[in-house]
């Protein structure tokens, strides 16, 4: 066991800031012999590869074991960042042996990678800005992993210590959330523009949305060189004044202010302030819903009491035992939640402000403030289901900011609204959603329909009931005993209009154990099954060795998985139904990757890609995989045999071994796996006939195979049914070495060396001169590609599916995932089952949402397929199991969209709503807000589909299906 040391040195650190230049001390851990890599890296000395990269890789580790508020991140380009990565790796895609080593561990590494030139930086910077103190503003358009990496301090020092360059980009980790409390870091600080009243100057300040209103203070009068009791700076947003903020504790994030909003300063002036900027009663453009003035503040009859014509500010830490009125305190423009707003007030025509990347929030708003339902209940009195004491929800401070929303969008005519208030509520409820990056409007909606429930949750004290198994009782009385046990726990106007409940099938593949549950959902994720094919070459190896390998080029779904692919094969080479595939991607002559799970798309495989599949009998899991890779010797002169080395080629071959022992067992494997290659021979006047006929082996003369043998020097005497019988020699057939797959460790395979049966074992077959004569090796080269493309590409025309076909791949029999497995009852042990859902019980409002992200190995993807869907008479009898219909119909009508546009990481989300009084479509694009004729609002932009449930009506006869449902 190696010694462990500990080093301590100095190094002056980095940090840009003037009150941050000091010394400061490092201790990282290493082994002995890194002695000379910690020497060396203290005195500038440039280290070996592998060395920074452990340096890294620990400090790393520290900082991940050291997660704390405050720390300090630097954003580093992913450009050069991976130029270094590729340095300190250098493990290139093969790798090469010293043939005279006695080991053959020499490792000899064919294309060293350069040595990356100093920290670059530029191209995630904004250049051209002037931005006080100097600040280097970041592209807003920034993506980590993609564009930038985040390294903690002591890495960066590292890495600018041994490269120097930059410029230094630090930033800090930062807490979000009240109750889900996430650790992020602030790449983006708040970018706020600072107006000076005086002479209408502009600056632009950054600071983290965690800073106080008296930093703010302290940073603008250091600027403007005026004194802190002089000044006053307003919340400016759209160049209205909202309200003073006041220099107190209280966070920017607290105080509701945007990425580049605008704040106003106000200097006193002999002791006066400026009258021009004055604001009146109607100053504040969020204050649109009427306040009763009878009403007295401090209570829930009443709102809070208004000063200077703005709502009083709401500071400190929040209470959960305060009253409700403390809720309304931390908002824009407070009024009564307890006032019905009456149907003269009504509009829905508003528009929301984009308040920085926040279209997929505005889209998502827009769907939900269009659901009858929901403005029913948010226009009446709903103070009394306000829900203070729920530890999941936020003490009812979601549900009020999105009541106030609602009116406000219901009661404004046609005036945007700038919800930032919601925002900051949301944020604090799901910190993920705090900042102004993109996201996900369906990911939003089901957070906020979350929040939204636990908010409004009728039960204060929720009951414990512990879970039961079907055991065969019949479904009506399981579903019946889940539902009643759900809403027991869960009752809320969220859960009465959304919620609906599905049956859950899973069957044990190898006890058939069946367990049958019931489960509630808000929304349905529906796949989109694509009729797009594409034409895939997989060569096809037999793992016994009994014919030749084969190409296949079969068609498949361009959206398809691995399961489809082996399928088609499967029927393209005649696979029997005790054989199975094991498909496998081949790079450098090397197997890079096996395709072992059946769901992984087949996105994920490019078209340049070089694809095997190998035939194994039908158990072969419980069988250990034999991967067999070949090597041949180059000579670098025909005059110096010690400036050879071996390189890899061919195609890996796989087979199998039945509890292996020995090296003979492996040597008997590979001699069978080679069978179908042997070529017609002649040594002297003996001919030697492989037995190649029509691509597969069929057994030689005991003659030819002893001349064989006995040619070859192997000591076996003859074949018999397929297995060598051996000799007392030594010798191997061939000349093998156990690898361990990459080739880092690699050791002479001898007759007797012992083998430990395992999953995999990796062996190296060094051709020679005499496999060469003895086997044709051109079968193994040259391995096709998945697909050819033509010089003149084919233009695809558009998909189209229809929702009914997406609806039954949901609903459709499947087995689950490998990191999805379900722990059977009966085995005792994890299984990956078959799961079936079936639709029992739907709701009033019914949210279909389009998977149209994609993720695979190498990329993210959009589907732009077009969803053919119903806008009337959606007609989802037949779907549902439930043989009691619980006095509703299974008939809805489509009455809003969630849209989105362009690709993945950006494009931008907007909404169609249809104003059911008026029986007309509105397209809401933030804050544009535009009829559109219903025959415009289907395109492959529709991501998020609202149906309501059309009642039934007395004595009426059948629904006639829409043309969508008669021909899906």
């Amino acid at each position: 066991m190696k010694e462990v040391k500990y080093f301590s040195f100095y190094f002056p650190t980095l940090d840009p800031y003037p009150s941050a230049c000091n010394l400061g001390l490092l201790t990282i851990m290493t082994m002995l012999d890194s002695d000379y890599m910690m020497e060396n890296g203290a005195s500038g000395i440039p280290l070996a590869p592998e060395e920074e990269k452990g340096i890294v890789e620990e400090l790393s580790k520290q900082a991940e074991s050291n997660l704390k508020e405050g720390n300090l991140y630097y954003v580093v380009s992913n450009r050069w960042y991976t130029s270094w990565e590729r340095y300190t790796r250098q493990d290139v895609d093969y790798y090469l042996f010293d043939k005279d080593t006695a080991d053959s561990r020499s490792l000899i590494s064919p294309k060293p990678v350069d040595r990356p030139g100093p920290i670059d930086n530029s191209d995630i910077l904004v250049h051209g800005i002037d931005t006080e103190g100097n600040d280097l503003d970041l592209r807003r358009s920034l993506q980590e992993g993609c564009d930038y990496i985040l390294a903690p301090q002591l890495v960066w020092e590292k890495l600018f210590c041994w490269y120097k360059g930059g410029p230094a980009l630090p930033r800090n980790l930062i807490s979000q959330g009240d109750f889900n409390k996430q650790f992020n870091v602030e790449v983006f600080p708040l970018c706020l523009k600072l107006i000076d009243s005086r002479d209408n100057r502009q600056l632009i300040i950054r600071l983290s949305k965690k800073a106080s209103l008296q930093e703010l203070y302290q940073r603008v009068c250091a600027l403007r060189g005026i004194e802190p009791e002089k000044a006053r700076i307003w919340d400016y947003f759209n160049k209205q004044k909202h309200e003073i903020l006041q220099d107190s504790l209280k966070t920017l994030e607290k105080a509701a202010l945007q990425m580049d909003q605008d704040i106003l300063l106000e200097v006193q002036e002999d002791g006066f302030w400026p009258s021009c900027f004055s604001m009146d009663s109607t100053g504040n453009e969020l204050a649109l819903v009427p306040i009763d003035p009878s009403r007295s503040s401090g209570t829930i009859e009443g709102s809070p009491s208004l000063s200077n014509g703005h709502s009083t500010s709401y500071g400190g830490s929040f209470n959960p035992r305060s009253t409700l009125s403390s809720i309304f305190a931390d908002t824009e423009d407070s009024y009564d939640i307890s006032k019905t707003v009456t149907k003269a007030d009504r509009g829905g025509f508003a528009g929301l402000q984009n308040l920085g990347n926040t279209c997929f929030m505005n889209s998502a708003i827009q769907c939900l403030v269009h659901t009858p339902p929901i403005v029913e209940y948010f226009l009446q009195d709903y103070s009394n289901e306000i829900n203070e004491q729920n530890p999941l929800g936020l003490h009812g401070e979601l549900a009020v900011a999105f009541g106030e929303l609602l009116r406000k969008l219901w009661s404004s005519g046609r005036t945007a609204i700038a919800p930032r208030a919601f925002k900051g509520k949301l944020g604090r409820f799901a910190p993920q959603f705090s900042g102004f990056n993109q996201h996900d409007s369906q990911e939003l909606l089901a957070f906020l329909l979350d929040g939204l429930h636990e908010d409004l949750n009728r039960v204060k004290q929720k009951p414990y009931f512990e879970i039961k198994d079907s055991d065969g009782r019949p479904d009506e009385e399981v579903a019946d005993e889940c539902w009643r046990h759900h809403k027991a726990r869960n009752d809320s106007i969220i859960v009465d209009v959304c919620q609906g409940q599905y049956k859950s099938t899973l069957v044990c593949p190898v006890c058939n154990k069946i367990s049958i549950t019931f489960d509630p959902f808000m929304y349905l994720s529906l796949p989109l099954p694509s009729t797009v094919t594409r034409t895939m070459t997989v060569t096809v190896f037999y793992s016994d060795g009994s014919v030749l390998p084969m190409p296949y080029t079969v068609t498949v779904l361009q959206h398809g998985c691995c399961k489809d692919l082996s399928m088609a094969l499967g029927t393209a080479c005649c696979l029997s139904s005790d054989e199975s595939l094991l498909l496998a991607e081949v790079y450098d002559y090397h197997i890079c990757h096996y395709f072992d799970s059946p769901l992984e798309p087949l996105s994920s495989i490019k078209d340049g890609e070089h694809l095997v599949a190998y035939r194994f009998p039908k158990k072969w899991e419980e069988l250990t995989r034999l991967e067999i890779c070949h090597r041949y010797l180059e000579k670098c002169s025909s005059d110096n045999l010690e400036g050879s080395q071996r390189k890899l080629f061919l195609t890996p071959l796989v087979t199998y071994l039945e509890n292996p022992q020995t090296g003979t067992d492996i040597d008997l494997a590979v001699y069978r796996v080679l069978s179908p290659l042997r070529r017609k021979t002649y040594f002297g006047s003996a001919k030697i006939n492989g037995g190649m006929e029509n691509g597969s082996f069929s057994e030689a003369n005991d003659e030819s195979t002893n001349c064989l043998a006995t040619h070859n020097g192997l000591g076996y005497q003859s074949m018999q049914n397929g297995k060598l019988e051996g000799t007392s020699s030594e010798k191997l057939n061939f000349q093998l070495c156990i690898s361990n797959g990459r080739g880092f460790s690699c050791w002479p395979l001898s007759k007797n060396s012992p083998i430990k049966p395992g999953q995999l074992v990796h062996v190296m077959l060094d051709w020679t001169y005499k496999e060469q004569e003895l086997y044709d090796s051109s079968y193994l080269k040259d391995l096709p590609v998945v697909h050819k493309v033509e010089l003149i590409a084919k233009k695809t025309p558009q998909e189209a599916v229809s929702l009914f076909s997406c609806l039954d791949a949901f609903l459709k029999e499947e087995p689950l995932g490998p990191d999805d497995m379900w722990y059977c009852p009966s085995c005792k042990e994890h299984r990956q089952a078959t799961k079936k859902l079936d639709l029992w019980r739907l709701p009033d409002v019914l949210v279909f949402h389009l998977k149209r992200f994609s993720y695979s190995r190498y990329l993210k993807n959009k589907l732009d397929t077009f969803v053919n869907f119903p806008i009337h008479n959606l007609d989802l009898s037949k779907y549902v199991r439930s043989k009691d219909a619980f006095g509703q119909s299974h008939v809805y009508e489509l009455y809003a969209i969630s849209n989105h546009y362009g690709g993945l990481g950006g494009g931008h989300y907007t909404a169609y709503a249809k104003l059911i009084e008026e029986n007309s479509w509105y397209h809401f694009d933030d804050a544009r807000v535009s009829s559109v004729s219903e025959a415009d609002i289907k395109s492959s932009a529709a991501y998020v589909l609202f149906y309501q449930r059309v009642k039934v009506e007395p004595n009426a006869g059948p629904v006639k299906p829409s043309q969508d449902q008669v021909n899906p």
